[in-house]
């Protein structure tokens, strides 16, 4: 099902010369001097749309720096006049938005921090009420799928039409290069279900390191994400706030230089015709698979009848060793990645276990109810 959504289109609010959008700026505001420098330099590279900086900052733990506050809001409005950007800051409250309104803020985003809570989201779109301003709503901390889109539906709610979303990544336990996993697949989800809803992708919380940025944002363009949101600071390795995944604005002017910027869709008739070859054989082959996983699960039906009459367990350990052993090393032969055909096969046993479960267990649940009526009989 479609989400409903009542949206204007990104560039009919916000003028990007028809290239992606770029949001940039400091992470935290830390003193008129570094924010004014910074907006000057991002301005200077002629590749910025919306100066970005951090006024409140959410802080795990307490102590830390927590954001220059109401006055970094000054600072902000001072650094509009003079490079003639549009500006964004991350509201959490409704004092937040109200006080970034009244100084002349041009886009709100709502965190992760936030969109993690609807009573924080319906408390910030209530003060959103009447108010005609662009808010972008990033994803939730976890990965939660209905948090997010919640969140949309209740900003939009409030009358908010310039709508977008922030794809910044997720929180996880498992280890890895990035500071929050890309989760692509969440974003694609949201898409898919709102094709009309403008996603820009945050390289900067996604890597929590500069050094990855321009592949994460490389590949944000190739899903057809509508911009990028970089942090930029002056001088990055004294910033007061996560100083590893900031960059200087000359870094940013290269990198973004280095980018490809790729179109969704194509006129040439000679393309348009063998990709429609293409996915002509695709759709035949996924016809096949499913064809070929429902005799899979036929036959996963009968061995599930041969246990239960045999009374032997559903998990042979062994015998799943087997499979993901002989599937990895043919995965390897066919140059797949058996990292996907793992997960693949675990996709798989999982929905096999699952049906041997309802085999074993509807005899059990048949007797149950039988004995259920048997009682209500007697009473």
């Amino acid at each position: 099902m479609k989400l409903q959504l009542n949206i204007q289109p990104l560039n009919t609010w916000l003028n990007t010369n028809n290239e992606p959008l770029l949001i940039s700026g400091p992470c935290s505001a830390e003193t008129e001097e570094q924010l004014l420098t910074t907006a000057h330099l991002l301005a200077s590279t002629g590749k910025v749309s919306v100066l970005r900086a951090g006024i409140w900052k959410p802080r795990t733990r307490p102590g830390e720096f927590e954001g220059i506050g109401s006055v970094g809001l000054e600072w902000l409005n001072r650094a509009k006049q003079e490079t003639g950007l549009p500006t964004a800051v991350e509201v959490a409250n409704a004092k937040h938005v109200e006080e970034a309104l009244a100084a002349g803020v041009d886009i709100l985003w709502i965190g992760a921090r936030s969109t993690v809570n609807p009573f924080t989201v319906q408390e910030i779109a209530d003060a959103l009420q009447g108010v005609d301003v662009p808010v972008l709503v990033k994803n939730p901390v976890n990965p939660d799928l209905q948090l997010w889109i919640g969140a949309l539906e209740r900003i939009n709610k409030a009358g908010i039409t310039k709508l977008g979303a922030i794809h910044r990544g997720f929180s996880s336990f498992e280890k890895s290069s990035f500071r929050n996993e890309p989760m692509w697949e969440m974003a694609i989800q949201l898409k898919t279900l709102c094709p009309e809803l403008p996603i820009i992708n945050d390289p900067s919380h996604i890597c929590g390191n500069r050094e990855l940025i321009p592949y994460i944002a490389q590949k944000a363009l190739d899903l057809d994400m509508q911009g990028l949101m970089i942090e930029s600071h002056v001088d990055p390795s004294v910033a007061w706030t996560d100083a590893k995944q900031q960059v200087t604005p000359a870094a940013l002017s290269e990198l973004v230089d280095r980018l490809t910027v790729r179109e969704p869709e194509s006129n040439n008739e000679v393309f348009v015709d063998q990709l429609a070859e293409l996915r002509k054989q695709i759709d035949k082959i996924d016809d096949l698979m499913l064809q070929k996983l429902g005799e899979r699960m036929s036959i996963v039906q009968k061995i599930g009848e041969f246990k239960r009459d045999n009374q032997v367990t559903i998990l042979q350990v062994n015998r799943w060793e087997e499979i993901i052993k002989k599937g990895t090393a043919f995965a390897k032969a066919l140059k797949l990645d058996t990292g996907f055909v793992e997960k693949f096969l675990e996709l798989v046993h999982s929905e096999s276990i699952r049906k041997q479960t309802e085999i074993m267990n509807a005899g059990k649940a048949e007797a149950g109810i039988a004995a259920e009526s048997h009682s209500e009989v007697k009473a």
